[in-house]
């Protein structure tokens, strides 16, 4: 009877802390408590099934409205710490007066409601920066994926009708502007604003990073300049007040099995939504400090770090704008980090990384790991080198904004490796067999979602939306799952032919395709074998033409520059022939298995 009392005192209590949210800061609701009714959530039937109540109600608010709201809830709180190669610290009281400038700024120079915006380049405060001011502008924010290349630009720029880009300097072995100019010459005889090149025909201004001028472009500088007056803001209030929680404000890239990458069209309710329920599952307030080493441009950086800390106050950390154990190590330790972020090959990387030891990690309260299973031995790993108390897995999509399965506090090492936790609030899921019928629990089926969290759809591809949601407005994950009893999910496989490398999703359609662009291959095959570190490898089987010669190094060579080096296979393999069934179709697996075989992969 005293349980029960004391569950029913925790669930009005939140009820109450939901009402008058705005008036209290979020420490006031100690996570405990909401962590307590979760153990009240309906368990499915015989059947696959799991309806999720929300304990609070959904947020009608936008991007913008967020970054005000958290500004006058937590002005001196610390809202992004950037480490290098310059480093940055802006309180939420600072971070929103420049996200106010820079969006004043976009609609100073001719931007309007709808229009889309791309962002090229690393981790940095501009991008964060650019990020939330897009959206409070009413602009589309597009994410470019900092690997790409001119390829892969020209093709994103064209799909989606980007008028403006935000454009960074160099990284590692990337010149961003450079391949700009590669792709679109005109930009330097053009006057800023005024760009007109045959390559991109929707491209009118490109914005670069760097404080240096170039010809053809504004600097970043400028546009904070352009809306710091009074006019330039009192134009921003106007617009804002047309935005609609439902408008779609970002449009992320992700491949699918036809090769092209397809824009997943997400909305402030998608992304405002989606970050406030990881942040309550978290139980985040304005102590923690949350170290990001995964890129911004995913979902991963964006929703499940940035947004969700946003929701609460706390502060994001970006250690290097790529990924760098040893920056990592460095800012947990003199940030005070409570919180890492990493796919399972960042965390291994870390863990085992140079001087690991010389670093203070008894700030860190958890360690976050999406983007791949993470198998119990590493679980334990982490704990222990950590010395964390807990390793929360998050599963998502892009498509779904992204999370909606995500770990419970409670869930012992063995769930945690071998599930992906279990749903979130306001989210509906069910596995089904391959007539759509639901499956009873324990069987495998595909797991479907709908909800708040389901994109509008893709970018101008009615026939591709209408393949992955249904009438009903269930997203198809084409994953291959179980529910356990609990309502716990354990992802057993995958019918789309997808493969994730450190995190990356790769589909070996879109490789394929561009392989068949080099004269000397007649067919090419792309196919995965696993990997300790990177979850999987890509391997190629290429049949040559006729009185054609090609080595390894020259394939690799063609690659380099045109794809994502993520794309470009480790194991290549040229053949005469490739497996097939009687009636003609490529059977992959047995490429697996062979290719296993000869590397000694168990």
């Amino acid at each position: 009877m005293w349980r029960i009392n004391k569950k029913n005192v925790a669930v009005q209590l939140l009820n109450y802390c939901a009402k008058h949210e705005g008036s209290f800061r979020s420490t006031t609701v100690p996570a405990t408590c909401f962590l307590s009714t979760v153990a009240q959530y309906p368990k499915p039937g015989r059947q696959s099934y799991l309806s999720i109540p929300g304990s609070v109600p959904l947020l009608g608010s936008t991007v913008g409205n967020l970054v005000d709201r958290c500004a006058s809830r937590f002005p001196d709180s610390p809202a992004i710490v950037v480490s290098t190669p310059t480093e940055v610290r802006k309180n939420y009281q600072e971070l929103k007066k420049e996200v106010d400038q820079l969006a004043a700024g976009f609609l100073k120079i001719g931007l309007q409601k709808g229009d889309r915006i791309g962002i090229w380049g690393p981790n940095s405060y501009e991008w964060y920066l650019t990020f939330l001011a897009a959206m409070k502008c009413g602009l589309i924010l597009v994410h470019i994926n900092p690997a790409y290349q001119t390829h892969e630009l020209v093709y994103c720029l064209n799909k989606v009708g980007v008028k403006c880009m935000v454009v960074a300097d160099k990284f590692k072995t990337s010149n961003y502007f450079e391949m700009m100019l590669k792709t679109c010459p005109e930009i330097e005889n053009s006057d800023p604003g005024k760009i007109s090149t045959k390559t991109a025909p929707s491209l009118t201004t490109v914005i670069t990073i760097p404080s240096v001028q170039q010809k053809g472009t504004f600097m970043f500088e400028e546009i904070l300049h352009a809306g710091s007056s009074t006019e330039s803001l009192v134009t921003l209030e106007g617009v804002e007040k047309d935005i609609q929680f439902d408008d779609v404000c970002n449009i992320q890239f992700t491949s699918g099995t036809t090769g092209n990458p397809k824009g997943v069209m997400l909305t402030h309710h998608n992304l405002v939504n989606n970050g406030y329920f990881i942040s309550r599952r978290f139980g985040y307030d304005e102590n923690d400090k949350l170290c990001l080493t995964v890129p911004l441009f995913h979902c991963f950086g964006c929703v499940v770090g940035a947004l969700a800390a946003v929701h609460s106050g706390s502060a994001i950390v970006l250690p290097s704008p790529g990924f760098s154990p040893p920056d990592a190590l460095h800012a947990i330790s003199k940030e005070k980090c409570t919180s890492v972020y990493g796919t399972p090959t960042m965390h291994i990387d870390i863990i085992n990384a140079s001087g690991f030891e010389k670093h203070d990690m008894s700030s860190l309260k958890v360690a976050v790991t999406a983007g791949a299973i993470c198998p119990e031995e590493l679980i334990r790993q982490m704990k222990d080198k950590y010395t964390v108390e807990s390793v929360v897995s998050c599963y998502g999509l892009t498509e779904t904004s992204p999370v909606f399965f995500q770990n419970l506090p409670e869930d012992s090492d063995k769930l945690r490796a071998e599930t992906v936790g279990y749903p979130h609030e306001h989210v509906e899921v069910k596995i089904v067999d391959t007539e759509g019928k639901i499956v009873e629990i324990g069987q495998q089926g595909e797991m479907c979602v709908r909800g708040y969290l389901v994109m509008r759809g893709y970018w101008e591809d009615p026939e591709k939306t209408a393949e992955a949601i249904d009438p009903s407005r269930w997203f198809h994950t084409g994953d291959l799952t179980v529910m356990l009893e609990g309502g716990h999910g354990r992802i057993v496989g995958r019918l789309k032919d997808m493969i994730i490398r450190g995190g990356e999703n790769i589909y070996p359609r879109e490789i394929e395709d561009f392989l068949h662009t080099h004269p000397g291959i007649q067919e090419a095959q792309i196919f995965s074998v696993p990997d300790f570190r990177m979850g999987e490898e890509l391997c190629a089987w290429l049949k040559l033409k006729e009185n054609t010669q090609l080595t390894v190094d020259e394939l690799k060579s063609f690659c380099k520059g045109k794809i994502a080096h993520y794309k470009i296979p480790r194991h290549i393999r040229f053949v005469d022939e490739f497996p097939k069934t009687t009636s003609g179709k490529i059977q992959k697996f047995k490429m697996r298995e062979q290719t296993m075989k000869e590397l000694n992969i168990k």
